[in-house]
């Protein structure tokens, strides 16, 4: 599983909008600044987030977008599987059930079920309020 540039770019994007937070909305193009993203690829992937209800848009000449929640309610997975899709590192995993004629005799699906539970765990865990966290870290540790 590779998580493409569109994920990562709507986490970078969140982890902006929870730390930049003071209240009032922020500019895609602020955001595409800090971030040294393309405005217009910004903008693809907050209509996405805005249309799940992650942020919200504030219209105007003050507008820009916010959280619609506080960072501790949104967990990696949610971000990801918005923008990315299933998580699942092989096909026969992605919907609900299995639909694989070779299940019964396959060897290798005991370990996609084990990855693929890896993977769910640990960005089910994650938080948006842990990046916050860690970028922080990041910063107090860097010295300019």
């Amino acid at each position: 599983m590779k998580i493409s540039t569109k994920g990562r770019y709507a986490l970078r994007l969140m982890l902006d909008l929870a730390i930049n937070n003071t209240g009032e909305p922020i500019r895609i193009k602020d955001i595409a600044a800090r971030q040294e993203i393309s405005d217009k690829y910004l903008e693809q992937i907050i209509s996405t987030l805005n249309k799940a209800g992650y942020v919200k848009s504030i219209r105007g000449p003050q507008g820009g977008y916010r959280l619609t929640k506080d960072p501790a309610q949104y967990t990696v997975g949610m971000i990801l599987r918005l923008t990315e899709g299933s998580l699942a590192p092989v096909a026969c995993l992605e919907d609900e059930v299995n639909a694989c004629e070779r299940q019964d005799t396959c060897a290798t699906l005991k370990l996609w079920q084990m990855l693929n539970t890896a993977i769910s765990d640990v960005v089910d865990r994650v938080t948006l309020a842990d990046l916050v966290e860690w970028q922080n870290e990041k910063m107090s540790n860097y010295v300019i």
